[in-house]
């Protein structure tokens, strides 16, 4: 059986949710994950708001859509991170503030919780987001890290987060962290550092995004194959290398779809995730979750290149065999 396709939000928090469920079925999508902090999703009238639940679930299921999951990025990126003017371009008003950067982390972990409870009551087990990073800025080590302040850094993460995820628990819902850089897991490494750091505990897993790894030279089936237990849920979104001696993979300071970046993040199957490999392992470790496509690319119409990614998904993702092949050839 097909895993069910759909699309993340985020990227179309421009337009109502009433136009883009009408588009999303007309595409063929056969569901939503709703993004916070816009119209789309608001946990706040979720929790307040006499008939916004039913408004919500009546606008979807006129084009038979479903939500299974709802995608809380901007907020909990503010949960870890070291708070500057940036922020203030993602966050509510409200979870800015005045702007004092402790003030901003304590509310956007306040906000989180919010997010648990009124995806509860929506009827939605799983969330996805960021953490945000206190020690993402120390990447390169130079001038040369103090490491204790490191392992400092998954410390104020576990301190930070544990008191969220106490609250997903009390819901029965689950977190899913996009590994990616600017977060406290952005790889191999990093990930099994933050599952140690709050004790593996089963309500914080992941939301695999395989194009945070294609520019990292990371292989995203041997992820998947490494935290089997932990992949709560999946994007479908890619990534392209554009290396030639004069481009770095560290994208220089410019802004996406510019000429010069050494990596971009395209429409599906147009760059370079081995989305083949990926579907095979997520049939090994028996994921039977959505496949949310995550459309991001500067170079091309997002309706076009959101009819062209579902398509790419439907002709990529295949049902695993319970058979040998050669079954046939035996003997009764």
């Amino acid at each position: 059986m097909a895993r069910p396709v759909t699309l993340f939000t985020g990227q179309w928090a421009d337009l109502p949710l009433a136009e883009l469920a009408v588009k999303a079925r007309m595409w063929g999508f056969d569901g939503l994950e709703l993004a916070c902090s816009s119209e789309h999703f608001d946990e706040r009238r979720v929790l307040t708001q006499d008939g916004y639940i039913e408004e919500r679930k009546a606008l979807l299921d006129k084009q038979n859509l479903k939500t299974y999951a709802i995608g809380a990025h901007l907020i909990g990126q503010a949960v870890c991170d070291p708070i500057d003017a940036r922020h203030k371009g993602i966050l509510p008003a409200d979870v800015w503030g005045d702007g004092e950067p402790e003030g901003v982390r304590k509310r956007a972990a306040e906000r989180m919780k919010d997010i648990a409870r009124a995806a509860a009551k929506f009827g939605v087990k799983q969330i996805n987001g960021f953490t945000g990073s206190s020690i993402w800025h120390l990447l390169y080590s130079f001038p040369p890290n103090d490491f204790s302040v490191i392992e400092q850094g998954y410390e104020d993460f576990a301190t930070r987060w544990n008191p969220i995820i106490d609250v997903f628990d009390q819901e029965g819902v689950k977190f899913g962290l996009e590994v990616h850089p600017t977060e406290i897991a952005y790889d191999f490494v990093t990930t099994r550092k933050a599952l140690n750091a709050i004790n593996n505990r089963p309500g914080f897993g992941i939301n695999f995004d395989p194009s945070h790894f294609s520019h990292q030279f990371l292989d995203s089936a041997a992820f998947v194959e490494e935290f089997a237990e932990r992949i709560y849920h999946v994007h479908v979104k890619d990534s392209k290398r554009r290396l030639n001696g004069r481009r770095s993979i560290l994208a220089s300071h410019l802004n996406f779809g510019e000429a010069e970046r050494g990596w971009d993040f395209v429409s599906p199957g147009h760059g370079d995730v081995d989305f083949e490999a990926l579907i095979r392992t997520l049939n090994r470790i028996g994921y039977q979750g959505p496949l949310s496509i995550e459309w991001e690319d500067s170079g091309m119409d997002r309706e076009w290149g959101a009819q062209d990614a579902i398509a790419f998904v439907h002709r990529t993702d295949f049902a695993p065999s319970n058979v040998a092949f050669d079954a046939a050839f035996s003997k009764k």
